[in-house]
């Protein structure tokens, strides 16, 4: 799936979880998968737990992020 359509999963609505991008028509945010990715959980068990995401929202959410490391830089 190409990056444009990928992003097409995500949304950011200062009316939703204070506008921080989540996967769209949902109040899931991208940190959250992304941390759940971190930490060692599959894609299996997230939708398991989310039943409202997809793995391609799981992959939208870690595309997301990778794009966002090209474009910020923080000292840790």
């Amino acid at each position: 799936m190409q990056d444009a359509k990928l992003f097409e999963r995500i949304s950011s609505d200062p009316d939703i979880c204070h506008g921080k991008p989540c996967i769209k028509g949902t109040r899931i945010p991208i940190a959250l998968i992304v941390s759940l990715i971190a930490d060692g959980e599959n894609v299996e068990s997230i939708t398991q737990d989310y039943p409202s995401i997809s793995s391609d929202d799981i992959r939208a959410a870690m595309k997301y992020a990778a794009k966002l490391c090209e474009f910020e830089a923080y000292a840790i």
